[in-house]
């Protein structure tokens, strides 16, 4: 705790830019940049949070393309604060009463706002970008859904969204009595931008894909931002990589362990990189299971470095930081494993598309299926949790995609390889 108000009066004059910045988060501002050592406010970038929704931001993006024009620049070793808006970009506010032009729209057009690009100065193509992450504020909402895109949805269809109230300790929400989610808030998106070449390999390679029935997010300029490049009548509306799945640019990476005091390293493909953050998360299971987390508003203070020859980062971005992201958070747990078995007949929907389903469906065992494992862990502990706290399938299916992680035990012991689903216990508060 924070209990000088001579350090307070300090922080408020440092860090006045903070929308979050109640009593707590204004101390860990000092605790992060010292009484002293604080940087000053001209060394201090603050980028994006104008208006109600990205298409109003003009340091907002929710689309990747090498045309689109950096928002801010900044110099390697400044800090720069993010204010980064939740992954839907609506209003988060339960007692709002703004009604959004943008809803309604089936194909997730909003998806994902991200704050940036940040030209990042010195920064050439094949450099690599060390991004530090040294403070998140999380907004006063979050919700949780059950969403199409979800791992099982195909099981757990019902339609129910769970509202959080959050503050830089824990979440609670009425529609879950009885569960805690401590604060390990991180964000879901961390990217730079694609270059020429890039662009023109992830587009044809996700068309190939489609082509064939695979899952995937085709451009589509419908609330695209920014406008000017990726919307309608925007200058590549075919052309703007949709920020749903992540690429070897980094993205929507959704990586649980990309907390405060973390590293993450990602490559330069355009001059000054085009770093761009978004997707706040309060806490995430390993698996984001029901296709969301604790989604909400967040401002993330952040340091840059450039490494000249650093990995090279073929297939994916590398991180590094320090062992106390890896916990759980509880002192005891409840696991359950799967493994790649199945009805005879029953076809895994992630299968569908490869066209094999007489042969598929014929079989009760798949061979070193991990994603096969992976569901029949998660629907074990869906199940657990229905029977155990008296919950709805879709309501344990939420807890689930918030604070149960999806680990492999082994990958060599042919047929069956082996996921274990891991509950923390200490979420909730009575049983």
């Amino acid at each position: 705790m924070c209990h000088n108000p001579g350090m307070l009066r300090h922080a408020r004059r440092i860090v006045p830019w903070l929308r979050f910045a109640a009593r707590g988060s204004l101390c860990a501002a000092v605790l992060l940049f010292g009484p002293t050592a604080a940087p000053a406010q001209d060394d201090i970038l603050v980028v994006g949070g104008e208006g109600r929704h990205c298409g109003e931001d003009p340091q907002c993006m929710n689309r990747l393309h090498p045309a689109i024009p950096m928002a801010a620049r900044a110099r390697p070793g400044q800090t720069i604060v993010f204010r980064a808006r939740n992954a839907s970009d609506f209003d988060l506010d339960p007692d709002s009463t703004y009604e959004d032009p943008r809803a309604g729209d089936s194909q997730i057009g909003t998806v994902h706002p991200l704050t940036g690009p940040v030209h990042i100065e010195g920064a050439e193509p094949g450099d690599v970008l060390a991004v530090t992450l040294l403070d998140i504020a999380p907004g006063p909402f979050g919700y949780t859904s059950v969403s199409p895109i979800g791992f099982v949805s195909d099981h757990v269809s019902g339609s129910f969204r769970a509202e959080w109230r959050l503050n830089r300790i824990e979440a609670v929400s009425d529609d879950l009595p009885g569960v805690r989610i401590p604060n390990a808030s991180f964000p879901g998106i961390v990217t730079v931008l694609p270059g020429p070449d890039e662009l023109a390999a992830m587009l044809s390679r996700e068309a190939e894909l489609r082509a064939v029935g695979g899952a995937g997010f085709p451009p589509r300029p419908l609330h695209a931002s920014p406008a000017a490049v990726c919307g309608p009548d925007g200058s590549h509306p075919d052309e703007c990589l949709r920020t749903l799945p992540p690429r070897e640019h980094g993205g929507n990476l959704d990586i649980r362990y990309l907390q405060v005091g973390v590293t993450l390293y990602l490559p330069c493909y355009v001059e000054g990189c085009g770093l761009a953050i978004g997707d706040p998360h309060f806490a995430q299971g390993d698996g984001e299971v029901s296709g969301t987390a604790i989604e909400m508003d967040a401002d993330f203070t952040l340091t840059t470095r450039l490494i000249e020859d650093g990995p090279e980062l073929r297939r994916g971005p590398h991180f590094e930081g320090p062992v106390r992201v890896l916990d759980i958070p509880s002192r005891r747990f409840y696991a359950t494993t799967g493994f790649p078995l199945k009805a005879a007949g029953e076809v895994p929907p992630d299968m569908r598309y490869l066209g094999a389903s007489e042969r598929i469906g014929a079989l009760r065992n798949l061979s070193k299926d991990v994603s096969l494992a992976a569901r029949n862990a998660l629907l074990e502990m869906i199940d657990y949790i229905t029977e155990t706290y008296g919950l709805t399938p879709e309501q344990a299916y939420v807890i689930a995609s918030v604070a149960v992680d999806l680990r492999i035990g082994q990958l060599v012991d042919a047929p069956n390889v082996g996921v274990t689903a891991l509950l923390p216990l200490d979420i909730f508060t009575r049983r």
